[in-house]
């Protein structure tokens, strides 16, 4: 399921470097870990949902080629990002 256009906004909004920003790298995590969070709970009681499964899995992997890239180019945004929405390393 995709986010509803009020929490989108207000995921873009909290975490957003400028006025019109909405692809900066903090803004598509903090999108990124809503996703997650979200599949999370639906697979905890759709246990043999494995099209979901790997959907997350996918997820989980483009969240931490983010991280990556935003831990090479400014240590102190990804250090901000990971403490606000509790990414572990």
């Amino acid at each position: 399921m995709a986010l509803d256009q009020a929490k989108k906004a207000e995921i873009i909004a909290k975490y957003a470097r400028g006025d019109k920003d909405t692809g900066s790298t903090e803004v598509q995590v903090a999108l990124i870990t809503e996703r997650i969070t979200y599949l999370t709970e639906h697979l905890k009681i759709n246990k043999k949902d494995h099209s979901s499964r790997v959907g997350l899995l996918k997820l989980v992997g483009q969240r931490r080629r983010l991280m990556r890239y935003l831990k090479t180019k400014d240590i102190s945004r990804w250090n901000t990002i990971k403490n606000d929405l509790g990414i572990r390393n």
